[in-house]
């Protein structure tokens, strides 16, 4: 089975020998992409939330066999919640493809079509330690939007990019160069 997601780093230059590809590498531009990979924090966070569901589904299953139907069927629901929150916070982030950019949050999204983006750039501002009330100074890629206010992307502190500047900096890089070749004014 492919997993896409741990090819974005190999696609977009890392190792040696792609160190002279473009910087939209794919064929097919119209499929949404996450052009950098899931930070660890991220993938750890996802990882302890599905042993906990495994917990979960192993009482639920215990309590099912005890006789308990009521209590086996909250357990379970409460296991399928935390494997589909595990999911999408693996999915959270920042899609692109010829049709525009994606922020993917928690419980929501936002999409944006290039031709309603007047820039993507990378700004010095105070940004949300893991997403955390607390903010620290530090750089956010915010994707201005035309009579509206910018949106941030993507920030070098939160569970993708924390102690990964130079991830962040390609990641940042590749998002502008998708917005430049899609016609950004």
């Amino acid at each position: 089975m492919p997993l896409p997601f741990l090819m974005a780093d190999r696609a977009f230059g890392t190792n040696a020998e792609n160190a002279d590809d473009v910087a939209l590498p794919f064929d097919d531009h119209d499929h949404w992409r996450r052009p950098y990979r899931p930070g660890p924090w991220r993938v750890a966070a996802a990882a302890l939330q599905l042993l906990l569901a495994s917990f979960v589904l192993l009482a639920a299953m215990i309590i099912a066999f005890a006789g308990a139907l009521p209590g086996a069927g909250v357990c379970l629901g409460v296991g399928l919640l935390l494997i589909g929150a595990a999911l999408r916070l693996l999915r959270m982030g920042v899609w692109v493809s010829r049709h525009g950019v994606r922020r993917v949050a928690f419980l929501s999204t936002a999409t944006v079509p290039w031709n309603n983006a007047s820039g993507v750039r990378t700004v010095q501002q105070p940004v949300r330690w893991l997403g955390l009330p607390r903010t620290v100074q530090g750089q956010a890629l915010v994707l201005v939007r035309q009579g509206d206010e910018p949106l941030p992307l993507l920030t070098d502190h939160n569970a993708d990019f924390l102690s990964r500047a130079e991830a962040f900096n390609r990641a940042a890089d590749t998002v502008e160069a998708w917005g430049s070749e899609y016609r950004l004014v």
